[in-house]
């Protein structure tokens, strides 16, 4: 039977629960892993929704996993997930979507049929509509998703693909055109994407009245994938232009009736002011027409068709420019950044010391660091130091060590330090990804750009939760299982290989 892990990027909504409820409740064969990927930027100081969801899948025989990326989107917490897996095939589910009894067993099959050359099997998406009435404009669009290409609310890949193309771009923030640019990707790079027979269900889930509104942001991402991919990436792809060109139209009218008044033209303000007048109600009317008509969904309609065209129009060139101002490179970039755990990995570990005289070089480390900063990279340290919370040591000690750190090894760019505790919640204690998400911020790079050396299971962790590289430098305290899950393990300072 082939082997596949789960992958479920996640915010912390309800429906997480119902989702590992139908995922548990299998007919089919059980995932090796399930990985959960929370993707709220911060930590909850009450009862997390994640964490409660995960207990009551686990006490159902689930083996699952939480990971936490930073609040970085889904693309970023697609690879957060899959970083962690060992299994042959990765199966990535949305959130809020429902599994049907027999999806393990139909994806098993469909896995097990794949020839060597597949690199990706797409699941079929059935949206339910109501009964008992029209579908509203939210729910007609859910529902193009079962018609839609490569989209990750189910789709599995091998895992080699993904390892050959460095899994998902995180420069795509939104759960937008993230699923098409890697499928591009994968097939560039020589695989076959096919469709099965396992089925997810993907009810509505409930919308703000603006969201089609934010959904205008999308078009900067399409930018994005021109740059990536070329102009014909949508044929490739399978995806419509959209209506982007009624939109600058609707917009320049707009744009010429609000000059031309301004300027005392009112004919021409006349003329301009009826044609966006007719563009936008012809726009509205389209998406009036088909829906349930009631007060509450034309008020939503004549709102939002008159906002979007300018929204679409600005997040276009918004796009634009700053493709224009930094065309992006293939992904993934190239490391821009190295940053070292401290204790065990640069310098010989003293537990919680404050004493700077104790502080002793491990061998090679100066000559790596010089060898790093002569190739113009950035050099960061990121260190817990949990000695402060419990109170045995200050952060002036810390400071201190740091310094004499810096004095024996040469300036680091960037120094950061959690003294949060194991026992609260904490966004930067390792192997949480928040200092080396901060370390990457102050450094003005990627996340992806930065490479994380570190000598124990919690600093691999930590990179790969926020999407960074990463080599684990073992010593006596390293695990066995923790250089097993490594992605890369070297045998000293002196055998780190920066690409």
């Amino acid at each position: 039977m082939t082997g596949f892990s789960v992958v479920i990027p996640t915010v912390g909504r309800p429906s997480l629960d119902v989702l590992l409820g139908t995922l548990a409740a299998q007919d089919g064969p059980r995932p090796d892993l399930v990985v959960v990927v929370d993707d709220r930027p911060g930590r909850d100081t009450g009862e997390d929704p994640c964490e409660r969801a995960c207990a009551t899948a686990r006490a159902a025989g689930l083996d699952v996993r939480l990971v936490r990326s930073g609040g970085r989107g889904p693309a970023a917490a697609r690879n957060a997930g899959w970083r962690r897996v060992r299994s042959e095939w990765v199966a990535f589910v949305d959130d809020d979507v429902e599994l049907p009894a027999s999806w393990a067993r139909e994806l098993a099959d469909d896995l097990a049929a794949a020839a060597p050359g597949v690199g990706a099997v797409q699941g079929r998406i059935h949206v339910p509509l109501p009964a008992d009435r029209r579908p509203t404009d939210w729910e007609r669009g859910t529902a193009g998703l079962a018609d839609a290409q490569w989209i990750t609310a189910d789709m599995a890949y091998r895992r080699t693909a993904l390892e050959q193309v460095a899994g998902f771009d995180e420069r795509f923030p939104r759960a937008f055109r993230e699923d098409a640019d890697l499928a591009l990707r994968v097939v560039a790079a020589g695989w076959r994407i096919e469709r099965g027979e396992h089925l997810a269900v993907h009810p509505v889930r409930p919308a703000a009245d603006l969201a089609s509104l934010k959904q205008q942001r999308g078009n900067a991402d399409d930018v994005l994938m021109t740059a990536l991919h070329g102009r014909d990436w949508r044929q490739r792809a399978a995806s419509a232009v959209g209506r982007l060109p009624g939109h600058v139209a609707t917009t320049a009218a707009a744009a010429l009736a609000a000059g031309s008044l301004l300027t005392g033209r009112r004919r021409v303000a006349a003329a301009a002011g009826l044609a966006w007048l007719g563009l936008t109600a012809e726009f509205a009317w389209r998406r009036i027409a088909p829906g349930p008509r009631d007060g509450a969904e034309v008020r939503r309609m004549l709102v939002t068709s008159a906002a979007i065209p300018p929204a679409a129009v600005y997040h276009r060139l918004r796009g634009e420019l700053a493709v224009r101002r930094t065309p992006p490179p293939a992904w993934p970039p190239p490391v821009a950044a190295v940053l070292f755990d401290r204790d065990g990995t640069l310098v010989h570990d003293v537990p919680y010391n404050g004493d700077p005289d104790l502080v002793k070089p491990v061998d090679g480390a100066r000559e790596l660091l010089d060898g790093l900063r002569a190739r113009g990279l950035r050099i960061g340290l990121v260190t817990n130091q949990s000695g402060v919370a419990r109170g045995l040591l200050t952060r002036a000690q810390v400071d201190a060590v740091n310094a004499r750190v810096a004095e024996l090894l040469g300036p680091f760019d960037t120094v950061q330090v959690s003294v949060d505790g194991p026992d609260a919640p904490s966004r930067t204690r390792k192997p949480e990804p928040g200092m080396v998400l901060d370390a990457a911020r102050a450094l003005g790079v990627l996340p992806a750009q930065c490479l994380v050396v570190g000598d124990i299971g919690a600093d691999v962790e930590a990179a790969l939760s926020a999407g960074a590289r990463a080599v684990l430098v073992p010593t006596d305290v390293t695990r066995a299982e923790e250089v097993e899950a490594a992605p890369v393990v070297v045998g000293s300072l002196g055998e780190v290989v920066v690409p």
